[in-house]
């Protein structure tokens, strides 16, 4: 058996703009597929696609036409076959304060919307598409889908409650997604980072000496991990075609501490 071949496919990169989602969208083109950046930021994600070959869409993850306006614009530069769903953000704080005052629950929704509700949004309107295409193999496999949770999933810290919580989640709707899309011949899986060096913790001297001391509590090695190292799992995942329903940890060994 050969592995899925992407030339001449469309594919969607959330949070494609930076970190993870960069680096699976640069390999998703040197694979030959046209990939669609779909993210907030406009002037990185402009320059990533102009770079790549492929197309910007201004996309919130968790809006319907902006998830169908990204989908159409995959859709018309080849048949969607992969989705790396990589936007996500975190909000720490704490269930009760220091003076013990509740959380504020609109933050706690914010996360759960972007993360886990953006995903599955942009997943389903994806699948659409995909299962809407003739097969790629004898087996019938339409396209493949990658989404992102986090180690925190596992080993959340104190103060990630929503965080932990939307990724969980994700981690929880692998398994079910992948058996309903099995009929379309659509494969599901998802990667669990663990402490990976993005533009979340800055640039300088005082940067580094943080992820420095961050690395050492990694197994091995004790280094953050790059986007670029997530990224071979995330076309190992879209590429191998027995890989199916599987959360997949890529984080040195890392058991992350309460704090």
């Amino acid at each position: 058996m050969a592995r899925v071949n992407f030339d001449g496919s469309s594919s969607i990169v959330t949070g494609g703009a930076s970190g993870i989602g960069e680096a699976s969208a640069r390999l998703l083109a040197n694979a030959g597929s046209r990939v669609v950046i779909a993210d907030l930021n406009e002037e990185r994600g402009q320059a990533v696609a102009s770079e790549l070959g492929g197309l910007f869409v201004r996309c919130d993850v968790a809006s319907i036409d902006d998830a169908d306006t990204t989908v159409a614009a995959a859709s018309e530069m080849g048949p969607l076959r992969a989705l790396v769903n990589s936007a996500g953000l975190g909000m720490a704080g704490r269930t009760i304060s220091r003076d013990n005052q509740p959380m504020d629950l609109s933050q706690f929704e914010f996360v759960i919307r972007v993360n886990l509700i953006g995903s599955f949004n942009m997943l389903s309107r994806a699948a659409g598409a995909m299962a809407a295409t003739e097969p790629m193999d004898d087996d019938g496999q339409r396209g493949a889908i990658v989404n992102m949770a986090s180690a925190a999933a596992f080993d959340g810290q104190i103060g990630q409650a929503a965080y932990s919580a939307s990724k969980g989640g994700i981690v929880g709707m692998t398994l079910p997604i992948a058996r309903d899309l099995s009929v379309v011949g659509i494969r599901v899986n998802t990667i669990a980072p663990g402490l990976i060096d993005t533009p979340i913790y800055g640039e300088g001297e005082q940067s580094d000496a943080f992820k420095a001391h961050l690395g050492q509590s990694v197994l091995f090695p004790k280094r953050l991990g790059s986007g670029e190292e997530l990224a071979f799992m995330v076309m190992d995942l879209l590429t191998n075609p027995y890989m199916n329903a599987e959360v997949i940890r890529v984080d040195g060994g890392i058991r992350m501490p309460p704090k």
